[in-house]
C-alpha cells in the first residue's frame, strides 16, 4: 500500500504510488479498461483500472475477479483504492490514478441521485445526498475559504468576535417576519439579526463582529430570499458611516481574493469566469445616491421591463439588477427614505426624510449582499422611533441604554453570506449555496 493521501494533494506524488480512502461517483469502461470518477471531500478525480495490469500483479484468478469487482462497482460504494498518481493535461483536474489494487469498504444499492438531470424539489428533498455531487461539493468549498477568510480580516483588524443569542424578545427588523416560540410561558422570537447586540459590544469591544444563523418568517417566494441564512454582522465604535463603506469594500475584497487564491479548484469546477471577479477586486465599488438611483431608473424606463418606481419605494429584484449592471461594478445605494429603513439608522443631518445607510449590489444580478448604516444615538430620536414602529419601550430598554452610559457614533453592516456565495460561484440559484434545507415544509420530523 502506497501513501494515504487526499486527492486534492495528488500532484505532490506524481509516478508515485499511493492510497485513497474514496467514494465511487460514476464509472464507464468497457472491455479491458474502467474509468472510476472517485470524490473524496476534497477533490473529484478519475482512476483507470486495466485488465491486464490486474491479470499481471495478482494471476488469473484473482486478477480477474478483482477487475470484475471494479466494473460492477455501484455509485457511491466507498473504496479504498491504490494506484500510480499519472500527469494528465486532458484532464480538467490535471492528474489520474492508474489503479494497482481496490478493497471495497462500504456497499452502496440503489443511489437515487443518479449522473442524470433531477428536478430541484427532487434534489432538495434529498439534499443530506446531493452534497455529494460536484457542483455542490465546489459551492460548500467556497462556502468554507469566504468563512475563513471572513476571521482572518476581522481577526486581522483588531475586531473581537461575540455571539449574539438565536432566541430573542425582540423585532430589530419589523414585527411581521418573525418565528414565535414559547420561551418557558413567554413569547420568543428566532432572531433576525444579531446587530443590536453586536453594538453592546462595540460599547465593550470598540470593534466586534457577530456571525450566525438569522431568519425570516416569510416564504422565499424568489431565488434571492431565505426563511434562513446566515450573516456577518460587523460594528464598529467611533466610526462613520464613510468609514464603514471602506470596511465593506476592503472586506469583499478580501473574500473574493481568497476565493481565488485558495479555491481555484472549486471555482473552475463551477465554471466561473475568474476574470470577471478579479475585475471586482481591481476596481473601485460605485457610490450612488438612493435619489439619483430613482432618477437613473426613471430615465430608462422606457426602455426596460422592471415597474415603474417613484421616490419612496424600494427597489425590487429587477431594479438592483439594472442599476449593479448598469455600473458593472459593485454598487452602494446610499441614503434610502426614512419610511423604508429600520428604526435604529441615524437620520440625515440636512434632510429630514433619508437615513445615512447603504446597500451593496452585486453587478450580474444577484443583488443587495450588504446592508449598513450610522446607528442613531439620540436617546429621545429613539425612544420615539420604538413608538413610532409599534416596539416596546420596555423590551429595549437595554439598547436605550447604550445611548445613556458614553454613548458614540458608530456603523456597522450586515453581510448574507449564502446570497454572497451565489454571487461568487456564479450560481444561478441561492438555494443551492447552503447545507440544507432551509424551508419548512420540507423539514421532516
Amino acid at each position: 500500500m502506497g501513501n494515504f493521501v487526499s486527492i486534492i494533494d495528488v500532484k505532490n506524488y506524481v509516478n508515485q504510488e499511493i492510497t485513497i480512502g474514496a467514494w465511487v461517483a460514476n464509472k464507464s469502461g468497457k472491455g479491458k479498461i474502467a474509468f472510476l470518477q472517485l470524490r473524496d471531500g476534497t477533490a473529484y478525480f478519475q482512476a483507470v483500472a486495466f485488465k491486464p495490469n490486474f491479470i499481471e500483479k495478482f494471476g488469473e484468478e484473482e486478477g480477474l475477479a478483482k477487475f470484475d469487482s471494479i466494473k460492477h462497482l455501484a455509485q457511491e460504494t466507498s473504496v479504498k483504492i491504490t494506484g500510480t498518481v499519472k500527469a494528465d493535461d486532458r484532464s480538467k483536474f490535471g492528474y489520474e490514478l492508474d489503479v494497482t489494487d481496490i478493497e471495497v469498504i462500504g456497499e452502496s444499492v440503489d443511489y437515487p441521485i443518479t449522473p442524470k438531470d433531477h428536478g430541484t424539489d427532487f434534489l432538495m428533498d434529498n439534499r443530506h445526498l446531493w452534497l455529494r455531487s460536484r457542483k455542490q461539493h465546489a459551492i460548500m468549498l467556497v462556502r468554507n475559504e469566504i468563512i475563513r477568510a471572513t476571521y482572518e480580516f476581522f481577526n486581522a483588524r483588531g475586531f473581537i468576535k461575540i455571539d449574539s443569542p438565536i432566541l430573542t424578545g425582540s423585532a430589530p427588523e419589523g414585527t411581521t417576519e418573525l418565528f414565535e416560540t414559547d420561551y418557558f410561558g413567554q413569547p420568543a422570537f428566532l432572531s433576525q439579526t444579531g446587530q443590536l447586540y453586536a453594538e453592546a459590544g462595540a460599547m465593550a469591544f470598540g470593534k466586534v463582529f457577530t456571525f450566525g444563523p438569522t431568519f425570516r418568517a416569510e416564504k422565499s417566494k424568489t431565488r434571492r430570499h431565505l426563511t434562513e441564512f446566515w450573516m456577518i454582522e460587523p460594528e464598529m465604535a467611533f466610526t462613520t458611516h464613510e468609514e464603514s463603506l471602506e470596511v465593506q469594500e476592503a472586506y469583499v475584497k478580501h473574500i473574493i481574493k481568497a476565493v481565488i487564491d485558495n479555491q481555484s479548484y472549486a471555482l473552475n469546477e463551477l465554471d466561473r469566469d475568474v476574470t470577471v471577479l478579479e475585475k471586482y477586486i481591481e476596481t473601485p465599488f460605485k457610490k450612488i445616491t438612493y435619489d439619483d438611483a430613482v432618477a437613473l431608473l426613471q430615465e430608462h424606463q422606457a426602455d426596460n421591463d422592471y415597474e415603474k418606481i417613484e421616490w419612496g419605494d424600494d427597489f425590487g429584484s429587477p431594479h438592483e439588477t439594472w442599476i449593479s449592471n448598469y455600473f458593472g461594478v459593485p454598487t452602494f445605494i446610499l441614503n434610502y427614505p426614512k419610511a423604508i429603513k429600520a428604526f435604529y439608522m441615524k437620520p440625515h443631518p440636512t434632510r429630514d426624510d433619508v437615513v445615512i445607510c447603504a446597500d451593496l449590489l452585486a453587478p450580474e444580478g444577484y443583488g443587495e449582499i450588504i446592508g449598513g448604516s450610522e446607528r442613531a444615538t439620540d436617546y429621545e430620536y429613539l425612544k420615539a422611533k420604538l413608538v413610532e414602529f409599534g416596539l416596546s419601550e420596555e423590551e429595549y430598554a437595554w439598547y436605550l441604554d447604550l445611548r445613556k452610559y458614553g454613548s458614540v457614533p458608530h456603523s456597522g453592516f450586515g453581510l448574507g453570506l449564502e446570497r454572497a456565495v451565489t454571487w461568487i460561484t456564479g450560481n444561478e440559484h441561492i438555494r443551492e449555496a447552503i447545507p440544507f434545507p432551509r424551508l419548512l415544509h420540507r423539514l421532516k420530523p
